[in-house]
Order: C-alpha cells, then structure tokens, then sequence
C-alpha cells in the first residue's frame, strides 16, 4: 500500500474512536476518552504514566494521570502507521514510517521525547513490532520477493535475518521477556498463533482456534498472553480489516484453553502493538463507533 491509497483508507474510515482499558481479570472496562477521529495501536509506558498512540501519521502520548494528550515530535516521521515499540529503557521509540522517496513503510529510531529518527531498516516495506528485552535487535514483518515473512535486524541496523520461510504470510512478530517471539501465521490456512526460538527454530503452534487470530502481545512477567480474534468467516486468514466484531481473547503463555475478556467492534488498529500496564493487569485498545450510526 502507498501512502497516498493509505491516507485516502485513514480518510475512509469515518469513524469515531474510544480508547478503553480492561482489567483482564475482573473484566472492568474503562473509558479514557473519545475521538471524533481514528486513532490505533496504543504503547504503556513502564512507568505506567503515558500510553503512546498514532493517529493521522503522527504519534501522540495520552497521560493517565491527567488525560493531557501531546504530540511527539519525531521529525521527519509525519506518516507513521500503527506499528510503534518502546525500547525496553523506554529512552526510545521505533515507528514504521512511509519514507518519502517510495511511500513505502521502513523501520526508524527516534528518541522518546522527540528529535530527528534514524533509519534502520534499508528496506522496505518492513512492519516493526518487537523490540529484544535486551534491547540490541528489533523484530519485523517484511515483503521480499512477492513473500511477508519475519526478520530480525540490529538496532544500528546492518544486514537483516530471515527467521521464517513457509508459504503465507507470516506476521506480528514479539518479543517475550525470556526472548523468544511469538508471531502469527496463516501456515495452516487460518491465521494463527506462534511461538519460536529467537534464532528462528521450534516453531510451535501455540493457539489452534476456529477463528483468525492476529497480533499476540506477552505481558511484562511472561505469563500471559493477549490476541484480537476474528470470526472464521468474517475475513480472509490473511486480512485484518477494520470495523467488524472482534474479541480479545487471553492465554497462559505455558499453553491452554483461551478465554475471551472482551467482544467489541474493532479490527485494525485495535491491539497492534503490546499494550500491557506494567502491573501484568490491564490492557489498553481501541474500539471503534461508526459515525453513520450515530
């Protein structure tokens, strides 16, 4: 997608968005506030004091304490998308930007409280969406010859690392806090959820579910293990499109049953990115509300 088909999509999206936190275990939904625009994809800091969101390519901080919102300032990074870690110090922020010479989305660096990002990614497109708990290694989805698989790359950048080959798209790759990724992948024609060794090997199939399920993000203790969930028949196993009804469903990371802490209308910028509090309780999303409806 260029930037331009992606702006006009943004624009199409009529729709106002909510940004709500869950307590996963009791299942208490809050409100922090309504735009009358769409926003994606928000970031816990680990101070627990700022949740980090992008809307109209840009990337803001919504305050918890205050609901004070303020835009960063990441330079030449002015068409982001819903792809952005913090490093594990939280001294920084990887986004993945539309570089202006192609529109085509590469992975930058850019300090936390704002300046001018640096490249990492060479080339594109590349969709970041981990960050190693060492904080040397950045983790990504990317097309190279006609094929979206998951690479890793140094934080300084360099040559890249091909960690999977299958047919199908293989996505979402993150970090958990002992160093393995867990990733989706449509291999076994649903989307599903991954888990494998850092270096790439043992693959496991860790959520097996009549249902496309997108995105896994690991609490900060290890433990647990969120995902948004589509219907088996409401989208294409490669697809996650906006405005349809989702769940966010929960898992020990051990393995397990799922449960489903909550069904909303959603999709696409909804739990991109880990959006664990600190405390291994709450999650942050979006959900949307179509402005035709009133």
């Amino acid at each position: 997608m260029d930037i331009e088909t992606l702006r006009q999509w943004i624009a199409a999206r009529d729709s106002f968005s909510v940004l709500e936190t869950i307590d996963v275990h009791t299942g208490v939904r809050c409100v922090l506030h309504e735009f009358d625009y769409v926003i994606e994809a928000p970031n816990w800091t680990r101070d627990g004091r700022y949740l980090v969101y992008n809307a109209r390519g840009r990337l803001y901080t919504y305050e918890l304490g205050t609901g004070e919102i303020r835009a960063i300032d990441a330079g030449l990074a002015i068409d982001c998308n819903n792809d952005h870690v913090l490093s594990p110090d939280n001294s920084q922020l990887a986004v993945s930007h539309f570089t202006n010479e192609d529109a085509t989305s590469r992975i930058y660096i850019v300090p936390f409280v704002g300046g001018e990002p640096r490249l990492v990614t060479e080339k594109g497109p590349s969709y970041l969406h981990g960050w190693s708990p060492d904080g040397e290694r950045l983790a990504y989805c990317a097309e190279r010859n006609g094929q979206y698989d998951v690479y890793t790359i140094s934080v300084n950048g360099g040559a890249e690392t091909q960690l999977t080959d299958t047919p199908g798209l293989d996505d979402g790759p993150e970090y958990s806090p002992d160093g393995a990724i867990w990733f989706n992948s449509t291999r076994t024609g649903l989307m599903q959820i991954w888990r494998m060794k850092a270096d790439g090997s043992e693959q496991t199939h860790m959520v097996r579910e009549d249902a496309n399920c997108w995105f896994p993000h690991v609490s900060p203790d290890g433990h647990w293990v969120v995902y948004i969930a589509y219907g088996q028949n409401d989208v294409d196993a490669g697809d996650h499109p906006p405005n349809k009804h989702v769940e966010l469903r929960l898992i020990p990371a051990e393995g397990g049953d799922s449960r489903t802490i909550v069904r909303l209308f959603g999709g696409q910028g909804t739990l991109n990115v880990n959006s664990w509090s600190p405390d291994n309780r709450t999650i942050a999303f979006v959900s949307y509300r179509l402005k035709n409806e009133g």
